[in-house]
């Protein structure tokens, strides 16, 4: 080889999280099937169907991590249910799980 290389490029740059971010979002908001979207935005389905999946599989990940998301505190009466059993604390996610605490819980 000779003292100057060449660099040559093949295909297009990868994106930065950014900007696969910001195509995620287009799409969602296009309304378009997968097809149609990529078509219009020059995109290879199979590249958006592998952002997608990458995705969804992120926000899975970050759902069950442990991260701190906001609750709303209500003051309702507590069920006879709840009165019955010496409930302290009942939290009631949105996808029908429930976790409880009862009165006098100890956590040593």
């Amino acid at each position: 080889m000779s003292e100057e290389q060449v660099m040559v490029q093949v295909g297009r740059p990868r994106c930065s999280s950014a900007e696969i971010r910001q195509l995620l979002d287009e799409f969602a908001g296009s309304g378009l099937r997968r097809s149609e979207f990529c078509r219009r935005h020059g995109v290879v389905l199979n590249t958006l169907k592998r952002y997608l999946k990458k995705h969804k599989k992120a926000r899975k990940n970050s759902a069950n991590s442990g991260d701190l998301v906001a609750v709303e505190l209500a003051t309702a009466k507590p069920s006879h249910r709840d009165q019955a059993a010496g409930i302290g604390l009942a939290v009631v996610l949105s996808v029908g799980r429930r976790i409880e605490v009862c009165a006098g819980f100890d956590s040593a």
